[in-house]
């Protein structure tokens, strides 16, 4: 049997989370495909939160956008660096040829390297983009950077040699692909089927306070404005540190690690389930997850990335959110928007969340069609 590759982005955690549920889906749906993953994401990403039997192949797959942290993008960088890869690309092309020989493929999913498209076309094998965005279109808000032309020209031309696009909601770019099909969120549902109170209890939580997870990635303990935050009075705060950074908490703070997390049996959706309120930069994937979680956001500006402008647009849609300004952020004025996210109505729209599932059963009639 062909096996099917995913080429995933390791440009922050999203592309990975949404495409391990991809790759339960159809292991679930198709369990004697074999799974490849070539990706730069970290292993242990995969291990904790996939139930699919599948073989990990590290390498850089594309460079997506150089980050001074987590709220701000360095443009330049980004430019540069991505250049520098694609005057490799022949090279690295002929490399992921023979990776894809030496597994056997016979589909490549892209989310959402070029390099993927361009090395199964290469291959002779059939690949598909499947995201929310294509990078040429992320780049081309850094068109005044030096480069920038030629890199949205040639991110382009790889895209073109794919078969096709399965478009997730929240989309930008997939100009340049043939044929495009819209598909649903592609969300991580809380699996276990306990209440909010139940998983606090299961973690330590205090169960009947208000709750706010903090998500913010590599943005760091230290910057965060703990000592400041004015909603202690009636919220608790709770973060899931990475690291092993030591740092004093403030009453009413309390710090889930991740292994604690998935040694309880539990995943970060879980948690995601258990509070009230998300505190974050807007992402496909936290937005997804609050949605098919019930859960409300506040999110913080993130710089100049485009796809900031179509989250921002389209969440009050469905989902309970509203803007921080980053100097409040960071001066810890929280309450007066936590308090009012806590208060708000049901958002007019439910989307479909099943993504997954989608994805999943058209990937089983490609591959049948091979």
């Amino acid at each position: 049997m062909p096996s099917i590759v995913f080429y995933i982005s390791g440009h922050g955690f999203g592309h990975a989370v949404r495409q391990i549920a991809i790759i339960d889906a159809l292991h679930a749906l198709e369990p004697e495909i074999p799974i490849f993953v070539r990706t730069s994401a970290p292993e242990w990403l995969f291990r904790r939160t996939t139930n699919a039997g599948f073989s990990l192949l590290p390498g850089v797959t594309d460079t997506g956008v150089v980050q001074i942290d987590s709220l701000h993008p360095d443009e330049a960088g980004t430019v540069a660096r991505a250049l520098a890869f694609q005057r490799e690309l022949p090279e690295r092309v002929e490399g992921e040829v023979a990776t894809l020989r030496r597994c056997g493929a016979g589909l490549v999913i892209a989310d959402a390297p070029p390099l993927a498209c361009a090395a199964a076309d290469a291959a002779g094998i059939p690949s598909v983009v499947c995201a929310n965005f294509t990078w040429d279109w992320i780049y081309q808000a850094y068109a005044e950077q030096p480069g920038a032309s030629r890199l949205i020209d040639s991110v382009g031309e790889s895209y073109a040699l794919a078969e096709r696009g399965w478009r997730m909601p929240l989309h930008g770019g997939f100009e340049t692909l043939r044929h495009v099909t819209d598909i649903p969120f592609v969300a991580r549902r809380s699996r276990r089927g306990l209440a909010p109170h139940a998983i606090r209890a299961t973690l330590g939580l205090p169960v009947e306070r208000r709750l706010a997870l903090i998500s913010f990635g590599g943005y760091g303990l230290r910057r965060l404005p703990l000592d400041q935050v004015d909603c202690l009075a009636d919220w608790d705060l709770v973060l899931s540190a990475t690291s092993d950074e030591a740092i004093t908490l403030p009453p009413g703070v309390h710090n889930v690690r991740d292994h604690s997390i998935y040694g309880q049996g539990l995943r970060y959706e879980d948690l995601i389930r258990a509070v009230d309120v998300v505190v974050t930069k807007p992402g496909y994937g936290i937005i997804s997850d609050c949605l098919a979680n019930g859960t409300a956001m506040l999110y913080t500006p993130r710089g100049r990335f485009p796809e900031y402008d179509v989250m921002v647009r389209e969440m009050p849609k469905f989902l309970r959110s509203r803007k921080l300004e980053l100097e409040d952020f960071e001066r810890g004025r929280w309450k007066e928007a936590l308090d009012e996210l806590a208060g708000a109505p049901a958002p007019p729209e439910q989307p479909a969340t099943d993504g997954a599932d989608v994805a999943a059963r058209m990937i089983s009639r490609r591959l049948s069609a091979l």
